[in-house]
């Protein structure tokens, strides 16, 4: 046997799968690769999967069949009896939570998400927690945003833009991001766009082939390996609940499972969070948080990328303020005058461009069992934002919400305003 043939016999299989995957990967048939069972959806849907965040079929599939996007982060990972996902379904809504957000995913990662599901959004309704720790002088961490970061995300969106303010704001903040310039064309393509060019036709070309190869790659592995455990989690904690609602029941309940998980602490922070978070801690975070401020950052440009494409999609969105542990933030020094400042500013960018759905809490921080731990809601909580977001979420829209997007909460100066020269900014 010759040295080609014996070559051949050990890499030829090896060559011939390479192509027949490649075929496969640039084909425009689907093979059936974009099927996502019901089962499947459902799991997805409280898994707070990173994969599933990045990639889009999956999300596309579970949200054409009716389940609601529920953006923000770490407050979704904090299941208990009254946790949205809980109450729908255990009362059988028709509506489910689709959780999108985990720590650390922010405005930005966010508004890269949305672009996979842009349809999905169109003429639709959605929910958005909007957290003030956020808000950090420095804005959104680079390593958290590379974490839930996919190119899939940016070539989405590359092949709709349309040089817009919206779209040379993403390109800027896409390109401080290490992740956003790891691929040399597809940076070269976001330069261009940041400085108001459209893309070169070979960019477009390498664009249009990059999408399709990452397409076929999320059609093949998104919905492999989604765990069980939160909606194990989660029907779990309906066992805890009465089969028929009523508030004031559940109230009494909320307040009653709060006492019993609290004894260690007189906080009213969860035993599970207190002693592997804070115990070994807490003396040294006496007035730790006395300098923190909420009113300038980055973030505030960040988020108006997603009331940006909010309004393009025309989606009907009720936005969340939680509060803080006032307990917590007796103790550490945060001022509550700042955080008022903050709702202040970040009311004003909602409602001025029509956004009005708003389930403010900012200032309910010290009722009691309404926080889980210092920053996030639980028990009490949760059902005071159900009491307002199931109707919301269950009952049609009888009217199109009408946005109007201003570009000038793209600049620094509305980035670094204070909130008290509001009126200032609005004259301009």
């Amino acid at each position: 046997m010759s040295v080609a043939k014996r070559l051949f016999k050990i890499f030829g299989p090896i060559i011939l799968a390479a192509a027949l995957l490649l075929a496969v990967l640039l084909s425009p048939f689907s093979f059936g690769l974009n099927h996502v069972s019901k089962a499947t959806e459902k799991k997805a849907a409280v898994s707070l999967s990173a994969t599933v965040l990045k990639g889009r079929q999956v999300k596309r599939a579970a949200l054409d069949d009716g389940y609601v996007p529920f953006f923000g982060s770490s407050e979704w990972s904090r299941f208990d009896p009254m946790h949205p996902s809980v109450l729908a379904d255990k009362y059988q809504r028709n509506y489910r939570p689709f959780l999108l957000g985990a720590r650390g995913t922010q405005s930005l990662t966010q508004y890269f998400v949305m672009q996979g599901v842009k349809k999905q959004l169109t003429n639709k309704k959605a929910v958005f927690v909007i957290s003030p720790q956020w808000f950090v002088p420095k804005g959104t961490r680079s390593d958290a945003f590379t974490y839930y970061y996919s190119p899939l995300q940016t070539t989405d969106w590359l092949q709709t833009e349309h040089n817009t303010a919206m779209d040379r704001y993403a390109a800027k903040r896409l390109l401080q991001m290490p992740s956003g310039s790891s691929d040399k064309v597809l940076a070269g393509a976001l330069a261009r766009v940041a400085a108001g060019f459209k893309p070169t036709s070979a960019q477009m070309a390498y664009i249009n082939y990059k999408a399709r190869v990452l397409g076929r790659e999320d059609e093949f592995f998104s919905h492999i390996g989604i765990s069980n455990k939160n909606l194990t989690t989660v029907e779990k904690q309906e066992s805890y609940l009465p089969a028929t609602y009523n508030y004031n029941n559940l109230d009494k309940l909320a307040g009653q499972i709060g006492k019993q998980q609290t004894t260690s602490n007189s906080l009213e922070i969860s035993n599970k969070f207190w002693n592997t978070q804070l115990k070994r801690n807490y003396k040294r975070l006496k007035n730790s948080q006395t300098k923190l401020d909420y009113t300038k950052s980055p973030e505030f440009a960040d988020f108006q990328l997603v009331l940006n494409q909010f309004a393009k999609t025309h989606t009907d969105v009720m936005f969340i303020i939680p509060p803080i542990n006032q307990r917590w933030s007796d103790y550490t020094g945060l001022s509550m005058s700042m955080i008022a400042q903050f709702d202040k500013k970040i009311r004003y960018q909602l409602t001025s461009q029509g956004f009005n759905n708003i389930i403010d809490l900012s200032k309910d921080g010290g009722q009691d069992y309404f926080m889980t731990d210092t920053i996030h809601l639980g028990w009490r909580g949760w059902l005071a934002v159900d009491q307002q977001l199931n109707p919301f979420l269950s009952k049609q829209s009888k009217t199109t919400p009408k946005y109007h997007i201003n570009d000038a909460f793209y600049t620094k100066t509305w980035q670094q305003l204070n909130p008290n020269d509001i009126k200032s900014f609005e004259q301009k």
